[in-house]
């Protein structure tokens, strides 16, 4: 049976819609339309108790039990545990992709999503603040990010990405949003710029990435 993944076309939307094609598990997309509060649903709240999206429910869960999941990363690694595929099975060879996805989650997210809140707002001194403040740790962000994948083809593995990649590509997916109010553009980071096209050419990304979620 199909994975139902309820979500909203939003960065953390398309991580895992990024995920889902790329691991090629069957799925239908739930709107959650977030503009109108659909996420203080009741009956999404049941399962996803955070109010946020996404949150998956996947009927065929461990020994054949259904079971739901909230939070981008959780998902991430449960799809990736499910499979068996995009996480290393040696724990020496996991950890760098623990360490990337706990980075995205910790930070190359939340910043840019605060630049993006920022820009939405009225003209002014707590715009202008909020712009500069998570617009300058959003660079720092793309900085690291640039110096990680230097003579690397993907942030934590070699020869295949690995769900941390698939954390990382939903927010720079829009770089386009955050980096002009800094007045940069993601070619300013010849290696994420680098790893970003070489990502988004493989076909199941590009699914993951076209696939309607609003």
């Amino acid at each position: 049976m199909a994975i139902e993944l309820w979500t909203w076309n939003t960065p953390n939307g398309r991580k895992i819609s990024v995920a889902l094609e790329e691991m090629g598990l069957a799925y239908t997309v739930k709107p959650v339309n977030i503009s109108k509060n659909e996420q203080f649903d009741p009956h999404f709240l049941s399962f996803s108790p955070n109010n946020r999206i996404p949150a998956i429910v996947d009927p065929d869960g461990p020994d054949g039990k259904p079971i739901t999941v909230f939070e981008s990363g959780a998902i991430l690694l449960y799809l990736a545990e499910k499979t068996g595929k995009f996480l290393p099975k040696a724990l020496r060879d996991r950890v760098p992709v623990y360490e990337w996805l706990m980075w995205q989650m910790g930070g190359f997210g939340p910043m840019p999503g605060q630049v993006h809140h920022f820009m939405m707002q009225p003209d002014g001194p707590a715009k202008d603040y909020g712009i500069e403040r998570y617009g300058k740790e959003t660079l720092r962000l793309y900085g690291v990010l640039d110096r990680r994948l230097a003579g690397r083809d993907f942030v934590a593995t070699a020869g295949e990405p690995s769900i941390a990649d698939f954390a990382i590509l939903g927010w720079a997916w829009r770089a386009e949003r955050h980096l002009p109010t800094q007045g940069k553009a993601m070619g300013d980071y010849p290696n994420v710029l680098r790893w970003y096209e070489a990502l988004m050419a493989r076909p199941a990304t590009k699914r993951g990435m076209e696939i309607a979620l609003s």
